[in-house]
């Protein structure tokens, strides 16, 4: 589609504003290029778009994206709605995707639902229709039913937290082979007691479920039993509800050897609640979490977790979403990104 003006004047001088047609002649090149340089819908030589990007420099051009959307009826908006913004994996992740979006001329909007049904019910919705053309939403607490029961139309896409058997793009890692991968190492390094924290019992099932199926999976495979006194369920992915958990463990007289955190800030309070019980990790407890978040580059020890690829959840996410938007018939696509071991000193 050609990226097209309207005829505004300069603020600052009462003169028509530079124009797409003023960037083409002076790239020399024909308007179609610069609009397909500008919105990136088509191959253009490295050479030419340089050239493009240098006329813009030099006119100051700035593209008109009100005239456009107004145009194509769109908002030229999306949302993020996510359970806690201040959680560094969410924080991480809505950058990738502010990143990728603004490569599409599009602006994020952000939403912290905590959880509450009322506020994923509201995004389910559409988040006031007609406000932003597609919604990435991260879930907790809604189910089947209530996707199937859903009457907006708004694109949506979800991240991590699967509506189990609902008709929605979802993209997320494999929490199974995730688990297991991350409990797998920890009995190759010669775990025998390896604790669990993070399990959470959620109707339709969730993101806790699947990697205590992993977890489990892992010790069957190693012919290792399995000791539910060894889970220890939380209700959030806090560092505090890390601490409280490995601290319940110690105070009822079980010792793990390894411990396997459901996230990189329940393995952070882990260690914490580890080194002031005068217990040392890795030697007397290694600690293994999920999400390589930054702060565990440089926590005390460092923490070995096992590492989604956030930059292709957030990129696959939005193409999902994009493909939504320009057909809103085609057939829901759950995609699989991948994941990888990252070792460190807690493990």
């Amino acid at each position: 589609m050609l990226w097209e003006d309207v005829s505004v004047l300069d603020p600052s001088t009462q003169r028509p504003a530079v124009g797409i047609r003023d960037v083409a002649a002076l790239a020399r090149v024909s308007p179609t290029t610069v609009s397909n340089v500008l919105s990136g819908n088509r191959r253009v030589s490295a050479a030419t778009r340089e050239r493009v990007h240098w006329a813009i420099d030099q006119l100051g051009y700035r593209p008109n994206l009100s005239a456009r959307n107004l145009r194509v009826r769109r908002a030229g908006l999306i949302a993020v709605a996510v359970p806690e913004i201040g959680v560094p994996y969410f924080a991480e992740l809505i950058g990738h995707v502010v990143q990728a979006a603004r490569e599409r001329d599009y602006t994020v909007l952000i939403d912290q639902t905590e959880g509450r049904l009322e506020a994923e019910r509201f995004v389910l919705s559409g988040m006031n229709p007609g406000m932003v053309d597609g919604i990435l939403f991260s879930p907790l607490g809604i189910e089947r039913v209530e996707y199937e029961n859903r009457r907006d139309s708004t694109p949506l896409v979800l991240l991590g937290e699967r509506i189990s058997g609902g008709g929605v793009d979802h993209v997320a890692i494999d929490n199974v082979a995730a688990a297991a991968d991350a409990t797998r190492y920890l009995i190759e390094r010669g775990g025998r007691r390896i604790a669990a924290i993070g399990h959470q019992e959620r109707e339709g099932g969730g993101t806790a479920p699947q990697r205590t199926r992993g977890y489990r999976q892992a010790l069957d495979a190693a012919g290792m039993s399995y000791d539910p006194g060894l889970v220890v369920p939380t209700s959030k992915y806090h560092r505090r509800d890390g601490a409280l958990a490995m601290a319940a463990l110690l105070d009822r007289g079980t010792r793990p050897d390894a411990v396997f955190c459901y996230s990189d800030l329940v393995a952070l309070g882990a260690i914490h609640t580890l080194r002031e019980r005068g217990l040392r990790v890795p030697e007397d407890v290694a600690v293994i979490g999920i999400d390589d978040i930054d702060e565990g580059r440089y926590s005390t020890p460092t923490l070995t977790t096992i590492t989604p690829d956030k930059v292709a959840i957030a990129r696959t996410a939005l193409e999902l979403l994009f493909d939504r938007i320009a057909d809103g018939s085609r057939e829901p696509r759950q995609i699989v990104v991948p994941h990888s071991l990252t070792v460190r000193r807690s493990a």
